[in-house]
């Protein structure tokens, strides 16, 4: 059985449509552009966080 994935948008993005939305996956993080829904960034939970403590720094 195949579950479906839930995308989840940041309370930052105001509900728009252009916005950064994630994944919580089995194969790990997924990323995705909501305006580009077809194109998929994955990436582990460790790589993951390492991103945003970097992004939080900047």
């Amino acid at each position: 059985m195949r579950s479906e994935i839930i995308w989840q948008k940041s309370s930052y993005s105001g509900g728009g449509n252009n916005c950064v939305e994630i994944a919580n996956r089995v194969d790990g993080v997924a990323l995705r552009e909501s305006t580009a829904p077809g194109t998929v960034l994955t990436t582990t939970p460790p790589r993951f966080r390492a991103l945003l403590a970097h992004l939080r720094r900047a």
